[in-house]
């Protein structure tokens, strides 16, 4: 019930076994206290969030100011170097975010349904990856916060690509900023 900042583990779906530890770093006393009182405002309230292997190292950042209409989230790889950034669109005010590469290029778009918790990355109006919300029961869904995300990337999208990093990132982005 009093928990402000965000914790989230990754897990291989095959295994169960956790692979990724998410992070939330930095959070400012006074914006604890808004997330904890007003919890309407906890999605315009600034995150920095970590993302690290089992090791500690770090892997990627998302990073989101304080935002009261259109938030900016910026994705940093394991140097702290801009790879990119995604921005919630306007219209449709539907779970969409547009996804843009360090130079500020439209790279991707994500798409999410009207019902329910299903996500599609277009390149190109191609889907390229998709989100799927994973029910998880009765028990855990009324009475825990707890939310599982499939993250399924396409082969066509290559191992080495940044656009992977900025597909993972919006996952935590999708649970932050659209589902709060």
């Amino acid at each position: 019930m009093l928990k402000a900042s965000n914790n989230y583990d990754v897990y291989d779906p095959q295994t169960k076994e956790i692979i990724l530890h998410c992070r939330e770093k930095n959070l400012n006393p006074f914006y604890k206290i808004i997330r904890l009182l007003i919890t309407e405002l906890k999605s315009m309230t600034p995150f920095e969030i970590e993302i690290s292997g089992l090791d500690g190292k770090k892997i990627i950042k998302l990073k989101k100011g304080l935002s009261l209409v259109l938030p900016k989230i910026e994705v940093f790889d394991e140097n702290d170097k801009l790879i990119g950034h995604f921005k919630l669109k306007l219209f449709p005010v539907v779970n969409n975010f547009e996804i843009f590469d360090e130079k500020g290029n439209l790279v991707s778009k994500l798409k999410g349904s009207l019902i329910g918790w299903n996500f599609n990355f277009l390149k190109d109006e191609n889907t390229v990856a998709t989100v799927t919300k994973k029910w998880s029961g009765i028990g855990k869904e009324l009475f825990t916060s707890a939310d599982n995300y499939i993250l399924d990337i396409k082969d066509d999208v290559e191992k080495t690509s940044p656009l992977r990093l900025l597909f993972f990132g919006a996952v935590i982005c999708i649970d932050m900023v659209l589902n709060e």
